[in-house]
């Protein structure tokens, strides 16, 4: 089977980016990831694209950059998932001969310069059952969901706000290096605990941010890959496991993840173990969703990682490095693509300040809806050893 690798990235800026639009973001992301990896658009002959909250983009992003001759185009959606799937259907498109270079690319703008938006709605659907009961309360958001789940963990394993607090200081920490990141201010437990509540037990800084802005990733074969202007990024593993809720007696809903599956498929195929893994880069839309993905990749014992993360070992300095750009909490929220992004910057040995000294291998998490949908890749800086 042909092997294949991330050979280009584009980034726009991040955050509060108003007038443009998501079609108009993801273009100049592409063309940015076309140009980094050294080639030109005339030599694109596939494009995945996926759309964030406003889902206001589309394959006709193909039009709009001029690319009239492609042999894969498709719009996907696993929600947070989605950058994982995306490289490994790139991989299997290439190695079936269907494609021989494929772009991928996310985009969303949330964020209007006039209006939040509403934060949540039942668009005035009678509901039956549970559902009946979210809508009813108020616990339709994505935050009381996941403070649900973090509650839950809370109360069968013990683990404490402070716990999920060193999540987000490690992080920050990171993103004071990371000129993409919006919030690059330090930040201490005590900032954490004195954050206002979101949605008990969670605090606004567990919460990860809201961004406008697009990524865009470029795979092709790992021999083409040799001669092209970047250092390639080699996808050694890919695992998918996906588990759409049931809130019912007898669930792990909060407690276990599709991460458990995932994670294990994903080094299986790539033929390592966990301490084989340099870094980590974990889909964090909330500190307590990397603690529970660090106990389902088997990083710790279930039940015990809030007390790993508490002595400061994701951090700068830390003997697991994780979310070295600062993550979804500190850097940026795209998605998957924010993990995605930083494990390439890191894996090629680009990452200035924030560097990590040994970076040969990373795991990258994708997590999508409540804990429901999940992606995992291996990337690594060589090319894997057959």
């Amino acid at each position: 089977m042909t092997t294949s690798a991330i050979v280009g990235l584009g980034m726009t800026e991040m955050g509060k980016v108003f007038g443009r639009s998501a079609t108009r973001l993801a273009a100049t992301a592409v063309r940015d990831a076309v140009a980094d990896a050294g080639l030109s658009l005339s030599e694109v002959d596939g494009l995945l694209v996926s759309s964030g909250v406003r889902s206001d983009l589309s394959p006709l992003l193909a039009g709009v950059l001029g690319l009239h001759e492609l042999s894969l185009l498709a719009q996907m959606n696993s929600y947070g998932a989605t950058a994982g799937a995306m490289v490994a259907s790139a991989a299997h498109a290439i190695a079936e001969g269907t494609a021989t270079t494929v772009v991928c690319v996310f985009a969303d703008t949330p964020l209007s310069e006039s209006s939040a938006g509403p934060a949540w709605g039942a668009g005035g659907t009678a509901l039956a059952g549970y559902r009946g009961w979210q809508a009813a309360t108020g616990a339709a958001t994505p935050n009381v969901l996941y403070a649900l789940a973090a509650r839950r963990h809370m109360k069968e394993f013990g683990t404490t706000s402070e716990q999920l607090g060193a999540v987000a200081v490690a992080q920050r920490a990171w993103a004071v290096h990371n000129p993409h990141a919006q919030m690059r201010a330090p930040i201490t437990l005590e900032d954490h605990q004195a954050s206002p509540w979101i949605a008990e037990p969670l605090h606004r800084l567990d919460c990860c941010l809201v961004s406008n802005g697009a990524v865009a990733v470029v795979v092709t074969s790992a021999d083409r890959a040799a001669d092209l202007a970047q250092p390639p990024v080699h996808l050694w593993g890919h695992g998918q496991a996906h588990e759409p809720r049931r809130l019912a007696r007898g669930s792990h809903w909060g407690l276990r993840t599709p991460a458990a599956r995932s994670g294990p498929q994903a080094m299986a195929r790539a033929g390592v173990r966990r301490e084989d893994i340099d870094l980590l880069e974990l889909y964090d839309c909330y500190t307590y969703t990397v603690v529970v993905t660090l106990e389902d990749y088997g990083f710790c014992s279930k039940g015990e990682g809030g007390s790993f993360v508490a002595d400061g070992r994701l951090g700068p300095g830390g003997e697991l490095p994780c979310n070295t750009g600062g993550g979804q909490l500190s850097a940026f929220y795209m998605w998957g693509f924010t993990p995605l992004s930083e494990a390439i910057v890191q894996l090629r040995g680009q990452a200035g300040e924030r560097q990590v000294p040994k970076h040969g291998t990373a795991l990258v998490s994708g997590n999508g809806g409540i804990l429901e949908y999940h992606s995992t890749l291996v990337l690594g800086a060589e090319a894997r050893r057959q």
